[in-house]
């Protein structure tokens, strides 16, 4: 992974909100959030492990990017679709072909672009659910510590967001496998 990227600081922050939360699931012993809180520990655990092999896709996108300079086969391109248009008829068929590679490879630029930024979004949303389930775990302890009012629809309710979050990060990387194999 690039040191500094993107893909790298979501990955450190999602690590360390997962950190966060078994501090707050082990601070929760003896109390009656102890067993809900440590059985989300599992999917928090697997929700970090899919941002990792997603931030590694990520980086691979971005190397396979800079491979690619979109701009000089953008202007290639033009150049050729330029020379094509008087271009004696045993030349055209040579320069279509060629025409043809650039766009392709115009083509495959787009795509790799449009996994980054869609892999890129899904780390960054991700890491803050997670950042919002630590908060809202913060605040279930304290309420639990003063009050005791903590109801189990609101853990059911983490569970569930944390769960719909995790099923589809395992989608997105079945689909950025699939794209990059």
């Amino acid at each position: 992974m690039t040191p500094a990227s993107a893909e790298e600081r979501a990955l450190a922050r999602a690590e360390r909100a997962a950190e966060a939360f078994g501090e707050l699931s082990e601070s929760m012993r003896g109390r009656l959030l102890v067993g809900p809180v440590a059985s989300m520990r599992p999917q928090v655990d697997d929700t970090v492990a899919i941002l990792r092999r997603l931030a590694a896709h990520t980086s691979v996108t971005t190397a396979a990017l800079g491979r690619l300079d979109p701009d000089f086969l953008r202007q290639e391109r033009l150049r050729l679709t330029h020379a094509r248009e008087s271009a004696r008829p045993e030349i055209a068929a040579e320069l279509d072909r060629a025409i043809s590679a650039l766009t392709a490879q115009e083509e495959v630029h787009t795509r790799l672009s449009q996994t980054r930024e869609r892999l890129l979004v899904r780390l960054e949303s991700t890491v803050i659910v997670l950042e919002g389930l630590v908060a809202q775990v913060v605040e279930l302890s304290a309420l639990d510590a003063t009050s005791g009012a903590v109801t189990p629809l609101a853990l059911d309710q983490l569970t569930a967001d944390l769960e719909l979050t995790r099923q589809g990060l395992h989608e997105l990387d079945d689909e950025t496998r699939d794209d990059l194999t």
